[in-house]
């Protein structure tokens, strides 16, 4: 294939609209779709594979959903853009698809000249968002930082050993786990459990394993990132289980800034 093609991964559930959209694009000068995709880990499959410049993936994909499908590809094909396709124009959706990493958020009614325009912007380095949608979702994602925020001055109230448990216990280790893994008795274990509960105002193991994976906290407990109550840090790497083009301007301070691209919004 010519350099000078923007290579495409296409996935979406049907194949009806893939053949289409596929004709389309073929067609169109500078762009060339090397493979399509029904199913959200085929489409991960093909991004490592193939190396696509842009990913367009449907939210909708069967097995591995497009926003998990994006986090994937994002993290293990970094070079490519990925443009997300949703029914609807979905603020929550949006969020969904600008966190894991996607480069453009489009609903699926618009013509496909814009989508074509869509292709060559991501793969600039824009962002793409809705225009009656962006406010909301700064506003979105300035709540979620300031929920991580104050999470983490949760975790820094914790002892070394209550975050050791608590990695244990976003891990899924019960009490018998944690007494093999820390060397001290499952009742000790219950007991920092208990302290845990009261300290993240959760009301069981579940909530409080959820409110690490909520906030994506599990690798900086891992890692010992957080500083906690008595000043230490936990060992590295954590407890083991053993075996077990129109461009807004955005305030440098928001969650978009940290991107460190321009934001286009399309009519």
């Amino acid at each position: 294939m010519s350099e000078d093609l923007l290579s495409i991964l296409l996935g979406d559930r049907h194949p009806l609209f893939q053949e289409a959209v596929r004709s389309v694009l073929d067609e169109e000068p500078g762009l060339r779709v090397v493979a399509t995709a029904g199913d959200g880990h085929h489409a991960v499959a093909e991004a490592e594979r193939l190396r696509p410049h842009v990913a367009l993936l449907s939210a909708n994909l069967v097995n591995c959903d497009g926003f998990s499908a994006t986090a994937l590809i994002r993290s293990r094909v970094p070079s490519c853009r990925v443009i997300i396709l949703a029914g609807d124009r979905d603020h929550v959706a949006l969020a969904q698809a600008i966190e894991a990493g996607a480069s453009g958020y489009l609903p699926q009614d618009i013509p496909l000249t814009e989508v074509i325009a869509a292709i060559h912007a991501v793969h600039r380095g824009d962002v793409l968002i809705p225009p009656n949608m962006l406010g909301e979702l700064i506003d979105r994602l300035a709540g979620r930082r300031n929920a991580c925020e104050k999470a983490r001055r949760i975790l820094s109230s914790l002892t070394r050993r209550e975050a050791e448990v608590l990695t244990l216990l976003a891990r899924g280790a019960d009490n018998e786990d944690m007494a093999r893994a820390l060397f001290i008795s499952p009742q000790t274990a219950r007991t920092h459990v208990q302290n845990l509960l009261v300290k993240l105002h959760v009301h069981s193991r579940l909530e409080a394993a959820a409110f690490v994976n909520k906030h994506s906290l599990l690798d900086e407990l891992q890692a010992g990132a957080v500083g906690f109550a008595n000043g230490s840090r936990s060992v590295e790497g954590g407890p083991s289980l053993g075996r077990r083009k129109r461009h807004v301007a955005v305030d440098r301070s928001h969650p978009l800034a940290a991107t460190g691209r321009a934001i286009q919004v399309h009519p």
